[in-house]
């Protein structure tokens, strides 16, 4: 691999978070202190705070001391300058009064500001690939479970794969959007879980922003390792492992009858301009490394 660094530098903690959630500030059906209770009795370790058109301030938000890391963040939505309509989730503290601006000066704002900007569920919104590439965004939700429950609108790996072509650096998330209403009631389906030093806003930030982390619906990475030009792979158990490339380029180890899988080795092409993980456990749950190198 020449001139490529490899992503995952495994020496510091796991940690499991979520980046897209809603509460009763916008159009959520719990309050910022039940949303963190569910959370961390389901064995998260962060989330973000994620309303529609409210910038969040998780120290003033909770009275008492939270369960878990609370961390700010935003969700965009509306036309851009071409009529395009997208929903922009945005990492990270921001403070701007969003309805002042039209869509396309909050998303300039908000990366003014140190926000990452993932495009959220982009099937459900029925944008186009070029609609997908036309703002930089740091990131898209390849998994999104509201989206999942609503109309099954909620794959964005071929979205992805689409940008990763414009920028091998674009980074995937699988998220909950939660709004625990209803008419949507799921949440835990979709996550990330970070490696980073410590558990604090700095470092899971510093994390997400190196891609430090794998995106899950089920299934675990427990190690991803790189000895030369071969990848040593760690994870619960699962039915097979993937290695995804540009267009039809692939790897692929396990079968539907045989032995659950929980490690293996690839050596790694040299030719691909991207390439990342994918894992499926027998119950057909995946999860995503980022891609390998940067």
């Amino acid at each position: 691999m020449i001139n490529r660094t490899f992503r995952y530098q495994e020496s510091a903690s796991w940690f499991k978070g979520n980046t897209h959630l809603h509460t009763t500030a916008s159009d959520g059906g719990n309050t910022i202190v039940e949303i963190a209770e569910l959370y961390a009795e389901a064995g998260y370790d962060f989330i973000f705070i994620t309303d529609h058109g409210v910038c969040s301030n998780v120290e003033q938000s909770s009275p008492v001391a939270p369960p878990l890391l609370l961390l700010n963040g935003i969700e965009l939505d509306g036309q851009d300058s071409k009529g395009s309509y997208y929903h922009v989730v945005c990492l990270g503290s921001v403070n701007v009064i969003f309805s002042n601006y039209n869509l396309e000066e909050a998303m300039i704002l908000a990366k003014e500001q140190g926000a990452l900007r993932i495009l959220a569920h982009p099937r459900w919104c029925g944008n186009t690939m070029e609609e997908a590439n036309r703002h930089d965004f740091d990131g898209v939700e390849i998994y999104n479970h509201v989206c999942h429950w609503l109309n099954g609108k909620s794959d964005g790996l071929t979205y992805w794969d689409n940008m990763l072509a414009k920028n091998p650096a674009t980074l995937s998330f699988a998220a909950d959007d939660a709004h625990l209403l209803s008419e949507h009631p799921g949440f835990n389906g979709g996550w990330i879980v970070i490696n980073a030093s410590e558990l604090n806003e700095e470092s899971v930030l510093k994390a997400i922003k190196m891609g430090q982390y794998y995106s899950s619906c089920g299934p675990d990475f427990k190690s991803i390792r790189l000895q030369g030009s071969i990848l040593e792979i760690e994870t619960s158990p699962v039915q097979f492992i993937r290695l995804a490339g540009p267009g039809n380029k692939g790897w692929r180890t396990g079968s539907f009858t045989g032995n659950l899988l929980t490690r293996t080795s690839i050596e790694l092409p040299e030719n691909w301009d991207y390439m990342y993980l994918e894992i499926e456990d027998g119950k057909g749950k995946r999860a995503w490394s980022n891609t390998l190198f940067v």
